[in-house]
C-alpha cells in the first residue's frame, strides 16, 4: 500500500504531432454537446487519481524494455465504454514522453500537466459507444518514492525492472484509468534482451525470440478483471518452475537465481498453501497462481499481484499466506476507494491467524489476544482501520492488525458456522467488483439479522472507534 508523492512540473505544451491535427480537427467544432471527463475520481485519499466519464474494459500493451539504456518503449491500446457524452478524456501517465494519441483511429489532440493527459478525440464520443485509443510512448521510465520511504512504480533491479503499482505506481509504465474502481482484463506483451525473461500477470499465450536472436518477446493474458494497481512486469533472469496443485489449478513461479536455494522450501508449499485457502475461501477466483520472487533488496515490500505474487527475496510462509490470500480479498473483490485498504488487509491478516490455527499453531482467539495485549499507545490504536487519517497511513498497523480483530469480532459474533460461511460468501457474491466498508457492513447485517445490534457495537468500537477499545467478554 502505497502514496504519491507528485513532483511539481510545469504544464508541457501540446505535442508537436497533436499540434499537427488540430486544423484537421472538425468533430471539435460547433456544435459541441459533450463535455470533457473529469480529470479525477475523488478518491478520499488520492482525488486526481483516476479519471471520469469512460469505463475500461481491456488493456493491450506491448512493451518493450533494455535494462543497458534504462529505455522503455510503449504501445497502449485501451478500449472504453463511454459514460456519458465526450468531448474530451483524461488518462494517467507519470515521467514518460508521449509520442501520438489516436481514438478510433483518428488523430487526437493531447495536453498533458503532471501526470494527467487530456485527449479531445477527433469526433465526440456519444454516451455508450465503445472506443479504442491508442497512446504511443517513450522514454526513461520513473520510480516513484512515497513519504514513507517505499518506492514503486518501475523500480531497476541487478538483472532488469520490476513495475509495481500500489496505490499508484502502474501510471509509471502505462497510460489508463488508474483507480481501483476502474477494473479491466489485460494483454501484455514484453521485448526484452535475448536471455533476459519477462514475468507478468496471468497466462503465458506465447513466447519469441526475433529471427536474429537479439531479443525475445513474451505475451502475457488475463482474462479476469484486475486493477491496474495489481497489474506488474518483472524483467531478468528467473526461473521458471510449472505445475498443479493438487486440485488442478495451474502455478507459476519465477524466481531470481541467487534467491532459489533460499526460496525452494517455502514455495514448495504454494500448492498446498492454496489448496487450504481455497477449501478456507471459495473457489479460487482466477486461472492460474504462483509467485515472483525477485532479488533481495530490489523492493522493499511483498505486493498481492494478481495471479502471482511479487516477494522481495524468500518468502516466510506466513507472507506467502497473506499474499495468496489477497487473491480473494484485493484481488478478485477490490475496493472501491483507497479507504477501504482494511477490507484487503484485515482478510489477509486473519488469513495467517487461520492457517496458523489450522496447523498446530497459536489459534485465532490467541493472535487476537497477542495484538489486543498492545498498550493504549501503541502504533495498532492509532486510527479506527476504517479511517486512516490520510493517504499516508493506509499501510499502518490498524489496517492489517486491528483489521483482523474486526474480524474476529464477527467470529465472535455471529459464531463460527456464519462466519466461515461469510469468509466464502462475501468474494463469491462480489467476484470481480468492487466494494467498500459501507457494503461490507450492510452484508453481515443482512446475513445475520438476529445479531444486527451485537453488530453494530463492533463496528462503532471495532472499526470505527478511536483508541483502544475495552475488552471484549469472552
Amino acid at each position: 500500500m502505497r502514496t504519491l508523492r507528485l513532483p511539481v512540473r510545469p504544464v508541457l505544451p501540446v505535442s508537436l504531432l497533436a499540434l499537427a491535427a488540430v486544423a484537421a480537427v472538425t468533430g471539435c467544432g460547433g456544435g459541441v454537446h459533450g463535455t470533457p471527463g473529469a480529470a479525477g475520481l475523488r478518491d478520499p485519499y488520492f482525488p486526481r487519481l483516476g479519471n471520469g466519464g469512460y469505463d475500461v474494459t481491456h488493456y493491450a500493451l506491448d512493451l518493450g524494455y533494455d535494462p543497458d539504456t534504462h529505455r522503455l518503449t510503449g504501445v497502449a491500446d485501451i478500449t472504453a465504454k463511454a459514460g456519458q457524452d465526450l468531448s474530451a478524456f483524461n488518462l494517467d501517465l507519470d515521467g514518460l514522453t508521449v509520442k501520438s494519441v489516436t481514438v478510433d483511429g483518428k488523430r487526437a489532440v493531447v495536453n498533458r500537466a503532471a501526470h494527467e493527459l487530456t485527449i479531445r478525440p477527433h469526433d465526440e464520443l456519444s454516451e455508450g459507444a465503445t472506443f479504442r485509443t491508442r497512446v504511443r510512448y517513450f522514454g526513461e521510465p520513473v520510480t516513484i518514492t512515497d513519504p514513507d520511504g517505499s518506492e514503486e512504480g518501475w523500480l531497476r533491479t541487478a538483472d532488469g525492472a520490476l513495475g509495481l503499482g500500489e496505490p499508484t505506481g502502474s501510471m509509471a509504465w502505462f497510460p489508463g484509468n488508474h483507480h481501483p474502481s476502474d477494473k479491466a482484463t489485460y494483454d501484455i506483451k514484453v521485448t526484452v534482451p535475448k536471455g533476459l525473461k519477462a514475468v507478468s500477470n496471468g497466462e503465458l499465450t506465447s513466447e519469441r525470440t526475433d529471427a536474429h536472436g537479439r531479443s525475445t518477446t513474451f505475451t502475457w493474458h488475463v482474462g479476469e478483471p484486475m486493477a491496474s494497481y495489481l497489474a506488474t512486469v518483472a524483467i531478468g533472469t528467473f526461473d521458471i518452475d510449472r505445475g498443479t496443485t493438487g486440485s488442478g489449478l495451474p502455478y507459476l513461479t519465477a524466481v531470481d537465481p541467487y534467491e532459489a536455494e533460499a526460496s525452494g522450501k517455502v514455495l514448495a508449499r504454494l500448492p498446498e498453501v492454496v489448496d487450504w485457502e481455497t477449501k478456507t475461501f471459495g473457489a479460487y477466483p482466477f486461472s492460474s497462481t504462483g509467485a515472483i520472487v525477485d532479488r533481495e533488496g530490489d523492493a522493499g515490500y511483498a505486493l498481492e499481484t494478481q495471479n502471482r505474487p511479487v516477494f522481495p527475496g524468500a518468502p516466510d510462509l506466513a507472507t506467502l499466506v497473506h499474499e495468496l490470500a489477497h487473491q480473494w480479498y484485493g484481488d478478485s473483490v477490490t475496493p472501491k476507494s483507497w479507504r477501504d485498504m482494511w477490507l484487503n488487509e484485515g482478510f489477509a491478516t486473519y488469513a495467517e491467524w487461520l492457517w496458523e490455527e489450522d496447523h498446530d499453531g497459536d489459534t485465532a482467539q490467541e493472535s487476537f489476544e497477542k495484538e489486543y495485549d498492545h498498550p493504549a499507545d501503541a502504533a495498532v490504536w492509532a486510527f479506527p482501520p476504517a479511517d486512516p487519517p490520510s493517504n499516508a497511513h493506509i499501510s499502518d498497523s490498524p489496517v492489517y492488525g486491528r483489521g483482523a480483530m474486526v474480524l474476529h469480532r464477527i467470529r465472535q459474533t455471529i459464531g463460527d458456522t456464519k462466519f466461515f460461511e461469510l469468509l466464502r460468501s462475501w468474494p463469491a457474491d462480489h467476484k470481480y467488483g468492487n466494494a467498500d466498508t459501507a457494503d461490507f457492513t450492510a452484508y453481515v447485517e443482512r446475513r445475520n439479522p438476529g445479531k444486527k445490534e451485537a453488530l453494530a457495537g463492533v463496528w462503532k468500537d471495532w472499526l470505527y472507534g478511536d483508541g483502544k477499545p475495552d475488552k471484549p467478554r469472552s
